[in-house]
């Protein structure tokens, strides 16, 4: 196990190795560009913090760098493509990865937004509602709690969400039986924190119950 004073001069030698010359010689933007490259390029590490991490730590392998996990970026399209490419997360799962669809609606916390191909690069905070996955005929609905979406220049979208469950899974009446819960408890509440989670409630519920199209 490393020493205090082991840990400090570590940080200290990656920090003048640093100084010394960029860990990453090139750029996320500059690897992005090449289009062979299937992935950013390794982290080039000066010969320096090589020899110093080995005197510090020489049982632990050299740490990882993100461009050692991120994937390039796909190049801005010099036309528009036919199809919009979907990534929509969730904080355990892929719930799309580089879907091909024709187009979705978010629910901003401006309005319901739709994005198709083309659409210029935008950030949306999400907020309680639907978010529909159109590909022609095909329609796939989920009800997000909050999130944002990425809307970049290339025709790609990402869509990270807290929690999302596809709205054929919910139960009509137990939505009902939640607006009611939730009213109740934010006219019986005692402080403010007991307020501010019993309209949170009232807010999920009642927007479920628009999504549902039930009173």
């Amino acid at each position: 196990m490393l020493s205090r004073q082991g840990v400090r001069s570590g940080l200290r030698a990656w920090c003048a190795a640093a100084t010394a010359r960029p860990l990453l010689a090139r750029g996320f933007a500059d690897a992005a560009s090449e289009k062979k490259a299937k992935v950013f390029g390794e982290a080039q590490v000066t010969d320096k913090f090589k020899e110093d991490w080995k005197k510090i730590a020489p049982n632990f392998d050299m740490p990882k760098f993100p461009s050692n996990f991120m994937e390039a970026r796909p190049p801005v399209p010099p036309t528009i493509p036919a199809k919009l490419t979907v990534n929509f997360v969730l904080p355990s799962q892929y719930e799309l990865q580089a879907k091909q669809v024709d187009y979705v609606i978010v629910p901003a916390t401006s309005g319901q937004m739709g994005v198709l191909p083309g659409h210029v690069p935008t950030i949306a905070e999400l907020k309680p509602g639907i978010l529909s996955v159109h590909d022609g005929t095909e329609v796939k609905q989920y009800f997000v709690s909050s999130g944002f979406a990425f809307v970049h220049a290339n025709s790609v979208t990402d869509i990270v969400a807290i929690e999302a469950v596809p709205l054929d899974r919910f139960d009509p009446d137990e939505v009902r039986k939640g607006v009611q819960e939730y009213n109740q408890k934010m006219n019986s509440a005692k402080d403010d924190l007991e307020k501010a989670e019993a309209q949170i409630g009232v807010q999920v519920h009642s927007a479920l119950q628009t999504a549902l199209g039930i009173s």
